[in-house]
């Protein structure tokens, strides 16, 4: 459905998926390299109809937030009824076109990916479609679009080294589950050359606060991301998010042990967002926030 023009243009225009602006409850976007995600909700019983025309976007996947969303999804002349569960997913291709009929409020997780994206998550050069599906139960897709909740609730807690690793994730289980061709045999994995180990670890390490992209270590490896980051689990046991928060942990241990530092100063030295961000992971790990553990030492 194409927006208005003249004085009703603002309550008729529609977002980026087709939805009537005025409508939505909420409406929170996070934007990153290849993807974008979104938590689009509707508390408004008279939802219309939603479109989008048929584009190279790439791919979405949609995580049902809460129970009994309704919608008639149209295919030409025949219309497909379709009910959602709380955490049931749709995934759809942004080259058909895409035409519903809302009947009742939603509440969605929706994620974006390019077609450049889903390709190197799944080591080829380009996927090109992905099997459509609506209101379906996919656990795993629906816990790994979940964990993304934070970049639009507290984004300045989250590393693109983070962001990176659940796309990467999403993008291996959609290609897995959806994807329409076999996938290619794979020589088996093998870790990472000790050369490319101690490269990928000087790189993180300089990066405590995260803020690198996987495809950069990667690149300094000369393997694509998805290879980098098996390659990477198998020499260390740990995926990279993992071992760069464990060395974070380390150097704050430290700090507290051997330092006076304030504790706002040991979390940015050490690079977490800021003091409560620092707390709620310490807290975590150690089973005691970082300043009640500071004083058992001393006592």
């Amino acid at each position: 459905m194409n927006s208005a023009s003249g004085p009703h243009a603002l309550a008729t225009a529609h977002d980026t998926l087709g939805c009537q602006s005025a409508q939505l409850s909420d409406s929170l976007e996070f934007a990153g390299s290849g993807i974008r995600f979104y938590r689009k909700r509707s508390d408004d019983a008279r939802l219309g109809h939603v479109a989008t025309p048929a584009s190279e976007r790439g791919f979405l996947v949609g995580v049902s937030q809460s129970a009994g969303h309704r919608r008639r999804i149209l295919h030409g002349r025949r219309a497909e009824a379709c009910g959602f569960g709380q955490n049931a997913v749709y995934v759809r291709n942004f080259g058909d076109d895409y035409r519903a009929d809302m009947q009742s409020p939603f509440d969605f997780l929706l994620l974006e990916m390019s077609h450049a994206a889903l390709a190197q998550a799944s080591g080829r050069s380009r996927i090109d479609g992905l099997t459509a599906t609506a209101g379906a139960d996919d656990g795993v897709l629906a816990h790994l679009v979940g964990a993304l909740t934070p970049v639009l609730t507290r984004p300045a807690e989250v590393s693109p080294l983070f962001v990176d690793q659940l796309c990467l994730a999403i993008g291996i289980h959609l290609n897995d589950r959806y994807g329409g061709a076999t996938p290619a045999a794979e020589r088996p994995a093998q870790a990472l050359a000790p050369m490319h180990e101690a490269r990928a670890k000087e790189m993180l390490r300089s990066h405590l606060d995260g803020r690198i992209a996987i495809a950069d270590v990667a690149d300094a490896c000369q393997l694509s991301r998805s290879h980098f980051t098996r390659a990477f689990r198998l020499a260390t046991g740990h995926t990279p998010h993992d071992w760069l928060q464990a060395q974070r942990l380390a150097r704050a241990r430290e700090l507290l042990r051997a330092s006076d530092l304030p504790l706002a100063e040991v979390a940015t030295a050490c690079g977490f967002a800021d003091q409560s961000h620092f707390t709620r992971v310490f807290s975590r790990a150690e089973g005691a926030p970082p300043g009640q553990w500071r004083r058992a030492l001393q006592t």
